[in-house]
Order: structure tokens, then C-alpha cells, then sequence
């Protein structure tokens, strides 16, 4: 079995090496497939994490969730099952030994359908439990091939109407019957209290221009407004108000870099009335003004300049969607083949 993983484990280095030959996010012709290059570590950089496996071929990062920290590598994977601010970042990459990781988003749909198909996996704890709704976990041999054949399909695209649908599907049977699998099978579960956390999560991450009205979040969960308190605590490590001020502050990131010129502007359409309480709560967050801020993230984003920061009407559609897929809180299509 040791064997067979690093085998595949090196087939899939090998692969991603030809199909992402440069560093950055590189788009593939199966929208839910995502691969990330790195050829050194990075700093910390906030991140909106969605329903998806991780998985590296090669590398280390390290992700902190509120106060936790998740440190992953090549022999183990991660999974986010609901929307979730994060820091992440890179601490093992080179030249020689790039960061290689496959970003595979999760269908709630697909899963629930293989739910319905065949009971919870074994070991799920008491269904009023909650735990943190992103997790690593050991990669296996059944799954690690899994990912192989689907990152290989990019070498044979026009196998990919047929076959992506099918190993995707199996992956994602992988998940939920392997290391853990329990905790991604609760969240996707109605009724389970991960469940109404998943549904929490994404009315806030849906409405949070609005003004947090706990209420009306507790009772699209279906549950008191005191335990809602509690779970969400639990499954993402920080208050629903610090969750919404996470996704407010990546959102305006984005903003000030693509598609407004004045702090005030970003400040006003995410959501604050104070263009004043908005920078500082953003210097808290980011370390650094706004203003300082952007123009670091645009001059080290876009060396392939010479490091001149380029105006708006100059960047492609790819360069934004690659920087706002990496790091902020963008949502691109879904969707596997055709």
C-alpha cells in the first residue's frame, strides 16, 4: 500500500508539473478543478474558503481558523464543508519542490444524492454534535488515485464530457466513506445541527452588506438565537459578527484592487456606514491602511509588470479571476465537463 501511494503520489507531481507549468491559480476546462503552483512560501493572506477538497501533490501549507491552527501536506488532505474565513499560507515550496495543490470544489447536491444511497459513514458522533466544519485528514491510496485520473483527464480533454462526471463522483464517495468522512456527511445532512450551521453560514456570507439580524438567521436554521450562539462558535471558530466583518473586510479588499478608486466607496458597498471605522477595523485586520494595502497587493500581484501596478482597464479576465480565486471572496461558476 506505501508503495502504491508514493507511486501515485509522484505520478500525480508529474502531472501537475505539465499541466500547471508556472506558478499561480491555473484555471482547467473542468470548472469545479482548480490547481495551485508555488515555487516559494508565502505570507499569511486572508482567504473565503467554500465547500472543497484540497488536496497537495507536493508542499506544506498552514491555515489559521480563528484562534486554531490546520497544518497540512502531501499525505494528508483538507476539507472545508461550508463557507469559512481563514488565513492561509504556504511554508514549504521551491524551485525544485514546488507547492502543488488541487482545489476540487464540493457539490452539496451530488452528496446529498450519495447520502440518500447508503447509510452514515461508521464512527459519527452524537448528531447534536459540532465540530469544526474544515478538517484534514489522512489521504488514502483509493482516493489519491482518484484525483490522479481526474488531473490526468486535463491531458486527454476530449475524454472529459465522459469520464470527469464519474470520477467525481467517486471522490466524492472517497470522502464521505473515508478518514472522516462523518464530519463532511453531518454538515450535508438535514436536521444535524452541522447541518443548520451550513445553512447559518451561508445566510450570512448571502446577506453580509445587511445588518446582522440574528433572528432571522436562527430561524432560516430553525433553532434558538442562544444555541445558534453556541454552534456557530463551534463550527467556525469565531461569532456570527466576526464572521460577517471577515467576509466585509475580503470583499472590500477585492474592491479597492478592481473596481473602486476611493476607500469610502469600497467601505459604503460592503456594507459600513463609516468610511472612518472601516479602516480601522481593516488595519486591524490586514496589518496596514487600505491605501498601503492595496498598492503592496497590486505591485507584488502583478511582477510580471516589472511591479508597476497596472490600472484597472489594463488587467484580463484571467488575472482577476486568478488573484480574487486565490485569495478573496469571489465565487467562480461551477460545473465539471462540457
Amino acid at each position: 500500500m506505501h508503495t502504491t501511494l508514493n507511486g501515485s503520489r509522484q505520478a500525480l507531481v508529474d502531472c501537475l508539473r505539465r499541466v500547471a507549468p508556472g506558478d499561480g491559480l491555473h484555471l482547467t476546462a473542468m470548472p469545479k478543478l482548480k490547481l495551485l503552483r508555488a515555487s516559494s512560501a508565502s505570507d499569511m493572506a486572508e482567504v473565503l474558503y467554500e465547500p472543497a477538497l484540497c488536496l497537495l501533490a507536493q508542499g506544506r501549507k498552514q491555515l489559521l481558523v480563528g484562534e486554531a491552527r490546520i497544518a497540512y501536506d502531501h499525505s494528508h488532505h483538507l476539507v472545508a464543508v461550508h463557507d469559512i474565513p481563514v488565513c492561509g499560507q504556504v511554508v514549504e515550496a521551491s524551485s525544485d519542490a514546488p507547492y502543488l495543490s488541487v482545489w476540487l470544489d464540493i457539490d452539496p447536491v451530488l452528496v446529498g444524492s450519495l447520502l440518500l444511497e447508503r447509510d452514515l459513514p461508521a464512527g459519527a458522533p452524537a448528531q447534536g454534535d459540532v465540530t469544526l466544519g474544515i478538517y484534514t485528514a489522512r489521504t488514502d491510496a483509493p482516493l489519491l488515485d482518484a484525483v490522479l485520473r481526474l488531473c490526468q483527464l486535463l491531458e486527454t480533454p476530449q475524454h472529459i464530457p465522459a469520464l470527469a462526471p464519474l470520477i467525481y463522483r467517486e471522490i466524492m464517495y472517497r470522502l464521505l466513506v473515508g478518514e472522516d468522512g462523518w464530519r463532511l456527511a453531518q454538515f450535508m445532512t438535514p436536521g444535524t445541527q452541522s447541518h443548520r450551521m451550513r445553512v447559518a453560514t451561508q445566510q450570512i456570507t448571502l446577506r453580509y452588506k445587511e445588518p446582522l439580524r440574528m433572528g432571522d438567521i436562527a430561524h432560516a436554521a430553525n433553532m434558538s438565537q442562544s444555541s445558534l450562539h453556541h454552534h456557530f462558535k463551534l463550527a467556525t471558530n469565531m461569532t456570527p459578527l466576526q464572521y460577517q466583518k471577515r467576509l466585509r473586510l475580503q470583499e472590500a479588499r477585492r474592491l479597492l484592487v478592481f473596481e473602486v478608486a476611493s476607500v469610502a466607496s469600497a467601505a459604503h458597498r460592503v456594507g459600513y456606514e463609516s468610511a472612518s471605522q472601516f479602516s480601522r477595523e481593516y488595519a486591524r485586520t490586514f496589518g496596514v491602511s487600505p491605501s498601503q494595502d492595496v498598492r503592496e497587493l497590486r505591485t507584488s500581484l502583478f511582477q510580471s509588470r516589472g511591479g508597476r501596478p497596472p490600472g484597472l482597464e489594463e488587467l484580463s479576465q484571467a488575472e482577476r479571476a486568478t488573484w480574487a480565486a486565490v485569495g478573496q471572496a469571489v465565487k467562480p461558476e461551477s460545473g465539471l465537463g462540457s
